[in-house]
C-alpha cells in the first residue's frame, strides 16, 4: 500500500515564536529525518499550511514554512483554511491521483490541526499512523503541550468506529513501504 507523509502546519508564525511549542526545535528534527527517509523510499512529502486573513495571511513570513525545516524539489504543498487538511482543499484528489493508501502524519497542534486530520482520514478509510514524537502544540491554560500530545497519542488509537487503523509510532520506528 503507498503512503505518503502529511506535515502539518510547521510554520513560523507558530514555531518561531516565544514561548515555541513543546520540543519545536527537536520536532522539527524529527520531521526532517523523518521526511529524508520518506523521501529516499520514494513516499511523497506533503507539506500543509495553514492560512487565514488575520495570523497567518497566504505567502506572509509567518505563513512561511519554520526556521530549519528541509524542504526538497519533489515535495508537494497544500493550503488550508480549517483544521480539517481534507476539506476544501485538494489533497483527497491528491492522494487519490497518486494511489496513496495510508498515511503518515506530523506537525502542529497535536489537539487541533493533527487531531481532525487524523480523525478524517481515517473516515475516509486512510489507515493512519502518527509520528508520536513528531507532533506538537503550545502549553494551553489546562495542559501542557507535553501532556497534549502524550493524551492523543494514547487516545487517538484507540478508535476503531472508522474502520482504518490509526497508531501512533516514533518517528524513527516507522518503516516506509515498498
Amino acid at each position: 500500500m503507498k503512503q505518503a507523509l502529511l506535515v502539518i502546519d510547521v510554520q513560523r508564525a507558530l514555531f518561531d515564536v516565544v514561548p515555541r511549542p513543546h520540543e519545536g526545535h527537536v520536532v522539527v528534527d524529527r520531521i526532517n529525518a523523518l521526511s529524508r527517509r520518506a523521501r529516499a523510499a520514494g513516499v511523497p512529502v506533503i507539506w500543509i499550511q495553514h492560512e487565514d486573513s488575520r495570523s497567518l495571511p497566504f505567502e506572509s513570513d509567518g505563513w512561511q514554512l519554520a526556521q530549519g525545516v528541509e524542504v526538497a524539489a519533489p515535495d508537494l504543498r497544500i493550503r488550508k483554511r480549517t483544521p480539517d487538511s481534507f476539506l476544501n482543499t485538494g489533497l483527497g484528489e491528491l492522494l487519490a491521483e497518486r494511489k496513496i493508501g495510508s498515511i503518515v502524519v506530523a506537525g502542529y497542534a497535536s489537539e487541533f490541526c493533527v487531531d481532525t486530520t487524523v480523525r478524517r482520514a481515517a473516515a475516509l478509510g486512510y489507515p493512519v499512523v502518527i509520528a508520536s514524537d513528531a507532533h506538537t502544540t503550545h502549553d494551553k491554560p489546562h495542559a501542557t503541550g507535553e501532556q497534549i500530545r502524550a493524551h492523543h497519542n494514547a487516545t487517538l488509537p484507540g478508535i476503531t468506529s472508522f474502520g482504518p487503523k490509526i497508531e501512533a509510532v516514533r518517528s524513527v520506528e516507522i518503516v516506509w513501504a515498498d
